[in-house]
C-alpha cells in the first residue's frame, strides 16, 4: 500500500464526516452479565442507509469526486453498498449504475428505486455482478466502487476501529461480521496498528463459510458448498485475489462460524434486550458470541452490529413468533 493503512483511516474519518455518523457503543447489560466482564454494541444498523457500508462508499467516492463528476459511477451490490453508493451519488449530484444479482432482498431493491439510480440486474452471484460491473467501469472510464475490495473502501470501513478505539481504548477484543471482508480488515488492521494485544475475531454464516474454508486451506478459494443464510448480505464469495484475504490471514486471530438458528436468536435477541432491528449479518457477531460463550468470558468486548436493514414481515416473524 501507498501510504499505511492506518493513515488512510485517520484521513477517511475526516474525509467522510458529513455522511457517515460517528456510531455509538451501547453496553450489553445481558451479555455483560452473562460473561462477566463488558460488553457494548457498535450500532452500525443506525448510519443513514441502515449498514456500516456509507462509510467506504462514501470515502471512495469523495476521494475521486472529480473523476465521478466527469465520467459517473458503477458499482455492484446485494443491496447494502448499493444503498450507500446511492446515497453519495445523490447527493453529490453524481451518475450511477449499479449492477445487483436477481436474488436482491424485495426491501433493498425497493430502497434503491427511491434513489433512481439505474440498475442491471444480473443472473448468478454476488461475484458475478462484481466482475460484470469492474468491467463495465474500466471499458467506460468511470469509478467502479468494490463493496470490499479496494484499499479506500476497506479504509473507510476500518473507521469503524477508529471510532472503537477512541471511544475505548481499553477494548480487548472487537467481533466482527464477515462476507467480502472489508469491514474486518479495515477494523483490524487499524486497531492491530494501535495495539497488537486486540483480539480481532470474524464471525461467518456456516451456510456461506468462504473466508473459514479458505483459512484452512491458506489461500483464497470459492469452492465452498454454499447454502441459503438468512444473513444475504454477506452471502457469496470472493473475488479472485481480493486484498481483503491477505489483510485477513496478517491481522484477524482467529474466524467461527454461526448455525442459522443461531443468527435467527440473535435477531430476536437484539429486538428484546436492546431494542434494535437488526438483519441477518448484523447480528452475527452477537450469534457468535452467544455460541461460543466460554471464547469471551470476562473481557472488554466490541461486537459490531452491522446492519439492520431486513424486510419488516420476515423481521416480525422472527421476533413475534419465537
Amino acid at each position: 500500500m501507498s501510504t499505511s493503512l492506518k493513515s488512510q483511516v485517520e484521513e477517511a474519518s475526516n474525509r467522510i464526516r458529513d455522511y457517515a455518523l460517528w456510531t455509538p457503543l451501547s453496553e450489553s447489560l445481558e451479555l455483560s452479565a452473562r460473561l462477566r466482564g463488558r460488553v457494548c454494541l457498535k450500532l452500525e444498523n443506525t448510519q443513514p442507509t441502515g449498514s456500516f457500508k456509507i462509510r467506504g462508499a462514501s470515502n471512495k467516492v469523495l476521494a475521486n469526486l472529480e473523476q465521478c463528476r466527469q465520467r459517473g459511477v458503477v458499482a455492484a451490490s446485494t443491496g447494502n453498498h448499493g444503498l450507500a453508493v446511492s446515497l453519495v451519488c445523490q447527493k453529490e449530484g453524481l451518475a450511477l449504475e449499479l449492477f445487483v444479482p436477481h436474488t436482491i432482498s424485495e426491501v433493498k431493491r425497493r430502497y434503491l428505486e427511491e434513489y433512481q439510480v439505474r440498475l442491471r440486474m444480473v443472473d448468478g452471484p454476488c461475484e458475478q455482478a462484481e466482475k460484470l460491473a469492474r468491467q463495465e467501469a474500466g471499458l467506460s472510464g468511470r469509478l467502479f466502487v468494490s463493496p470490499y475490495n479496494d484499499e479506500q473502501v476497506i479504509a473507510g470501513q476500518g473507521t469503524c476501529g477508529l471510532e472503537i478505539f477512541r471511544d475505548w481504548p481499553e477494548v480487548q477484543e472487537v467481533v466482527v461480521p464477515v462476507g467480502g471482508g472489508g469491514l474486518i480488515a479495515g477494523i483490524a488492521s487499524y486497531l492491530k496498528e494501535k495495539n497488537p494485544a486486540i483480539t480481532i475475531t470474524g464471525i461467518e454464516p456456516e451456510n456461506s463459510a468462504f473466508i473459514k474454508h479458505s483459512l484452512s486451506l491458506g489461500y483464497l478459494e470459492n469452492n465452498f458448498p454454499e447454502r441459503p443464510t438468512i444473513a444475504d448480505a454477506v452471502a457469496g464469495g470472493l473475488e479472485e485475489g481480493s486484498m481483503t484475504f491477505g489483510l485477513i490471514q496478517k491481522y484477524v486471530d482467529r474466524v467461527l462460524t454461526v448455525t442459522e438458528e443461531a443468527i435467527i436468536q440473535a435477531i430476536v435477541i437484539s429486538f428484546r434486550h436492546h431494542r434494535q432491528q437488526v438483519e441477518g449479518a448484523g447480528a452475527l457477531s452477537l450469534a457468535g458470541i452467544r455460541s461460543y460463550p466460554e471464547l469471551f468470558a470476562g473481557k472488554k468486548l466490541v461486537a459490531i452490529i452491522s446492519g439492520g436493514n431486513i424486510e419488516d414481515n420476515l423481521w416480525a416473524k422472527l421476533v413475534f413468533s419465537q
